[in-house]
C-alpha cells in the first residue's frame, strides 16, 4: 500500500475552517485525507507549527526548505519521493497517484451531534 505524507504550511488546524475565513483547499485536502483514511491508506499531515521535527527529520522536504524557503510548502511525498512542493495536489493527482477514482475522494466526515433541550 503507497504511504502518502503532506508537510503543510505552518496553520492552526490542517482543516481550514479555523480563524475568520474557510480555505476551501483545507477543506477539501482534508475531505480526500479522510476519504483515503477510509480506505485504509497510510496518509500522515504534518502541521509546521505542530510537528516542526518531521520538517528537520525529513531530510527531502528540510532540503526542499532550504533551497525554496516557506512558501515551497505544502510539499507532498508519495512513498519517500516528492511529487508536489507549492501546493496542494488536486484530486486528479491523488486518483491517479493512488489509483483511486476521484469520485471516491469527496467523503467528508460525518458528525452527530446530541442536544438535549431539556437542560436548555
Amino acid at each position: 500500500m503507497s504511504k502518502l505524507e503532506i508537510f503543510d504550511p505552518a496553520m492552526c488546524c490542517s482543516t481550514g475552517v479555523c480563524g475568520p475565513s474557510v480555505d476551501p483547499d483545507l477543506t477539501r485536502v482534508a475531505s480526500v485525507v479522510y476519504s483515503l483514511e477510509k480506505r485504509g491508506f497510510d496518509v500522515t499531515r504534518y502541521n509546521l507549527s505542530n510537528d516542526p521535527g518531521e520538517f528537520v527529520e525529513n531530510k527531502k522536504v528540510n532540503q526542499v526548505l532550504q533551497e525554496k524557503g516557506a512558501d515551497a510548502l505544502p510539499v507532498t511525498i508519495l512513498n519517500g519521493e516528492i511529487v508536489k512542493d507549492s501546493s496542494y495536489p488536486s484530486n486528479d493527482e491523488f486518483s491517479d497517484w493512488l489509483q483511486v477514482d476521484a469520485a471516491d475522494l469527496k467523503d467528508k466526515p460525518q458528525t452527530r451531534v446530541t442536544i438535549d433541550i431539556d437542560k436548555l
